[in-house]
C-alpha cells in the first residue's frame, strides 16, 4: 500500500495553492508609528495647572507658583478612571499657555518647585506617569508653545528654552505616545513684568522642522500633533465632532499651526492629500477645558457623551476627552459618573456581535488569502479585497433569521491607503435587493465607520444584507464585518423625543472592513 500513498501525498503537495500577491499601496499611506496609535481610538485628556487655581482658561502669567497647592492630589485616582472608562491613555497639560510647569524644570522659577505642594519637592510629571504605568496607560504630554510668562517669549532665546524643557520632558520620563502642540499663539503677556501684547509669525518664529527633528531623536516612536501634524491633526473644532467625509490624507506642507482658516478649508482632509495626517478629535466633559465649581452642574449628558463618540471614532477620527481636575487633585465625582455611564453603554451597545452568526459571500475576492471569510475573523492583519483593476463589489451578509440592528460598523484596511469614496447598504426583501430607505448613498469609507439606522417604531428585521463599495479611488478592501444588537435605545447618543433629532437608533453593527 505504501508505494500508492506516496504519490497521492506528492499530489497534494503540488496542486497547494500559494497566498495571491497583495495589491500595491495607493499614497498616502500610514507609517508604522500611526497604524499603532489608529488602533488605539481613545484616551483622556487631563486639564490641571496654574488655571486651576486662578479660575481661569487661560492664564495671564502673572500668577504666582504659590498659588498651585492641590489638598488631595491622586494621580492613581486619575488613572484608575481613565482604564475603567476604555481609555488606552493620558495626556497631561505640562505647561499651559501661563507658561507655570508641573515638574522641577532647571530651566524656570515658575514651577512646582517653589509652590507649598508637597514643600517644594514634587514632581507631578513623575506621579502622572508612575500612575498611568501602574494602570497599562499610556502616557501624553501637552505643551504649550505659547509662554505669557516668560520674558524672551517672541525671541529666539525663547525657542532655545522651549526645546531644554522638551528635552527635560522627553528624556526623563520614559515612552511618551504623544505630544501635543497647541495652536494658540502670540497675544497679551505678563512676559516677565512687560505687561504687552507680543505677536508672533506661527509659521516661521519656531522653527517647527528643528523642534520636530529634536522630537523625533528622543521619542521616536511619538505622534505629534498639531493643526498641522505631522503625525496627526486637530479635527478643527472643540466639540468632539468628526465630519461624515474625514480624509486622513492632507495638504500638509499647505497648513501650520494656528492657521486661522484651518477649521473652515483644511480640517475635513482631502482626497488628493499629500500626506497621512489622521484626524484627532478632542472635547472636554464639561464646557471648560480647566475645572470651575460653577459648571459641577453641566457635565454633558450621556446621550451627548454617546453623540461624541459615534461623531468621532464612529467617524474616522481617534477621541480624546478632556478631565478638568479639580482644586484637591481629583477627578470630580460628577465627571467620573458620567465617563464611566458612557463606558457602560458603549460595551452595552456593542455586546452582542451579530456577523458572527452570518453566512457572508462575495462574487470577487483576490484569491487566496484574501477571502470574504477574513471579514469575520478579528484578525487587523487579514482582508478582503478584488482582482486588480476591478472598483466596484459587494458582500452579502446572510443572518439565517431576521435580525434587527441600529448599527453598521466597518474597518478599511488603510494600512495601503485610503480608498473607498462610497457606499450602500441594501436589503433583501421578496428575493430582491432595496437600498436603505434611511440612509443616502454617499458613505466615505475609512479606517473605523459607524452608521446608525432604523427606530424602535420602525426597525429593520430583515434575514439578508448586502454591502456595495460603489465609488472608489481604487479597488477596495475590508478588514473586518461584525453586527451588533442594541436594545436600550434611549442613551445611545439619539436625542429625547422632546428635541429634533439629526439620526435615529435601531439595532445593529457590522465591524471592520479592510481596504487597501
Amino acid at each position: 500500500m505504501k508505494k500508492y500513498i506516496w504519490p497521492f501525498l506528492i499530489l497534494s503537495f503540488t496542486y497547494c495553492q500559494e497566498k495571491a500577491a497583495p495589491p500595491e499601496p495607493i499614497l498616502p499611506i500610514p507609517n508604522e508609528r500611526q497604524i499603532a496609535w489608529q488602533e488605539l481610538q481613545y484616551y483622556g485628556f487631563v486639564h490641571f495647572n496654574m488655571n486651576t487655581f486662578s479660575d481661569r482658561e487661560w492664564g495671564f502669567g502673572d500668577e504666582k507658583p504659590e498659588q498651585f497647592n492641590p489638598t488631595a492630589l491622586d494621580t492613581r485616582q486619575w488613572a484608575r478612571i481613565a482604564k475603567e472608562a476604555g481609555m488606552k491613555g493620558l495626556i497631561i497639560t505640562a505647561k499651559h499657555h501661563d507658561g507655570f510647569v508641573l515638574w522641577p524644570s532647571k530651566y524656570t522659577e515658575h514651577s512646582v518647585k517653589n509652590s507649598p505642594w508637597r514643600d517644594g519637592k514634587g514632581d507631578l510629571i513623575q506621579e502622572f506617569v508612575d500612575a498611568c504605568r501602574e494602570e497599562d496607560l499610556k502616557v501624553g504630554i501637552y505643551y504649550s508653545p505659547w509662554d505669557r510668562n516668560h520674558p524672551d517669549y517672541g525671541k529666539p532665546e525663547y525657542v532655545t528654552y522651549m526645546r531644554n524643557q522638551l528635552t527635560e520632558l522627553l528624556t526623563n520620563y520614559g515612552e511618551i505616545f504623544e505630544i501635543w502642540f497647541d495652536g494658540a499663539n502670540g497675544g497679551t503677556g505678563w512676559y516677565g513684568g512687560a505687561n504687552e501684547e507680543r505677536k508672533v509669525d506661527k509659521f516661521s518664529y519656531y522653527d517647527w522642522p528643528t523642534t520636530i527633528d529634536l522630537v523625533r531623536k528622543l521619542q521616536p516612536n511619538a505622534m505629534l500633533f498639531s493643526d498641522a501634524g505631522p503625525d496627526v491633526r486637530w479635527v478643527g473644532n472643540e466639540h468632539g465632532f468628526a465630519y461624515e467625509t474625514t480624509w486622513s490624507n492632507l495638504m500638509r506642507d499647505s497648513v501650520y499651526a494656528g492657521m486661522p482658516e484651518f477649521s473652515e478649508k483644511w480640517a475635513t482632509g482631502q482626497e488628493n492629500g499629500t500626506h497621512w495626517v489622521p484626524a484627532e478629535s478632542d472635547v472636554s466633559i464639561r464646557p471648560g477645558w480647566y475645572y470651575h465649581a460653577y459648571e459641577d452642574h453641566k457635565v454633558k449628558t450621556l446621550p451627548e457623551l454617546m453623540e461624541i463618540y459615534y461623531k468621532s471614532i464612529g467617524q474616522n477620527s481617534s477621541l480624546l476627552i478632556n478631565f478638568p481636575v479639580d482644586r484637591r487633585g481629583l477627578i470630580h465625582e460628577k465627571d467620573e459618573e458620567a465617563i464611566l455611564k458612557m463606558a457602560a453603554k458603549i460595551k452595552e451597545d456593542f455586546a452582542t456581535n451579530l456577523v458572527k452568526g452570518a453566512t457572508l459571500k462575495s462574487a470577487d475576492d483576490r484569491g487566496k488569502g484574501y477571502e470574504v471569510k477574513n471579514l469575520a475573523d478579528g484578525d487587523f492583519d487579514t482582508y478582503w479585497t478584488t482582482p486588480d483593476g476591478q472598483i466596484e463589489a459587494s458582500v452579502e451578509l446572510d443572518f439565517g433569521k431576521n435580525v434587527s440592528f441600529n448599527r453598521l460598523l466597518l474597518q478599511e484596511f488603510v494600512n495601503l491607503g485610503q480608498r473607498v469614496k462610497a457606499f450602500s447598504l441594501e436589503k433583501e426583501v421578496n428575493g430582491n435587493w432595496e437600498k436603505n430607505r434611511r440612509r443616502n448613498d454617499d458613505w466615505l469609507q475609512a479606517n473605523f465607520k459607524i452608521c446608525r439606522y432604523g427606530s424602535p417604531e420602525d426597525p429593520n428585521q430583515l434575514p439578508g444584507w448586502k454591502r456595495n463599495s460603489n465609488n472608489l479611488r481604487n479597488r477596495g478592501f475590508l478588514r473586518s464585518c461584525f453586527a451588533f444588537s442594541s436594545q436600550n435605545l434611549a442613551n445611545s447618543g439619539r436625542k429625547s423625543q422632546h428635541h429634533s433629532s439629526r439620526r435615529k437608533s435601531a439595532n445593529l453593527f457590522l465591524v471592520g472592513w479592510k481596504c487597501s
